[in-house]
């Protein structure tokens, strides 16, 4: 079954998905613990990036670097939640995805340690 929302278009279709955008993150904030943790962490770096006398690039890098753990945490907490709406019972495909997303998060929190310690030795 497809989406009634689908046959929108235009602006109708950007304030539709500006709006689901928005319910997402409220939905990460409000039902996971790692997610609200990452924000606050965001929201600490992100400035703090932008103060550090690095250059423009570094400061991409870095910004980038934080960014990405956020897109890879909503990504796995969807794959959670849509693990979990399938199932809550124990099996061994749900627990390798959910392992997998969990490993993502690791590697994109492990890339940004990476960049940071790498844009600050060198500047």
């Amino acid at each position: 079954m497809e989406s009634p929302y689908k046959g929108k278009t235009g602006l109708r279709r950007l304030l539709n998905a500006f709006g689901y955008s928005m319910a997402g993150f409220r939905a990460a904030y409000q039902h996971e613990d790692a997610f609200r943790q990452e924000a606050r962490l965001a929201l600490v770096l992100i400035p703090l990036a932008l103060w550090l006398p690095v250059g423009l690039t570094g400061k991409a890098l870095m910004i980038g670097s934080v960014l990405l753990v956020i897109i890879v945490e909503l990504i796995n907490s969807a794959v959670e939640a849509t693990v979990d709406r399938i199932s809550l019972e124990r099996h061994d495909l749900a627990k390798r995805a959910k392992d997998i997303g969990s490993a993502a998060v690791l590697v994109s929190l492990i890339n940004a340690v990476v960049i940071w310690s790498l844009v600050l030795m060198n500047k």
